[in-house]
């Protein structure tokens, strides 16, 4: 799945693409702006990234869905 993270005061935005859980995703970001605390992803690459909790301004996590192809008739 893709995850988007705004940061304040950033004019670019972080993107990730990761197999961990949507929900559990959620659950480390939220708990990670609540507290203010940093939080570490890793995407499908093995990529390790911190982010500052205290800073995300917004966060976007993609459906788990697979991508449709092709037109609808």
């Amino acid at each position: 799945m893709e995850i988007r993270i705004g940061i304040q005061h950033s004019p670019r935005e972080i993107v990730i693409e990761s197999a961990e859980k949507h929900d559990a995703l959620l659950e480390r970001l939220s708990a990670a702006v609540a507290e203010g605390a940093p939080v570490t992803l890793v995407d499908d690459k093995g990529r390790t990234v911190l982010i500052p909790g205290a800073k995300v301004a917004y966060a976007e996590v993609s459906t788990e869905e697979p991508r449709r192809v092709g037109f609808l008739g």
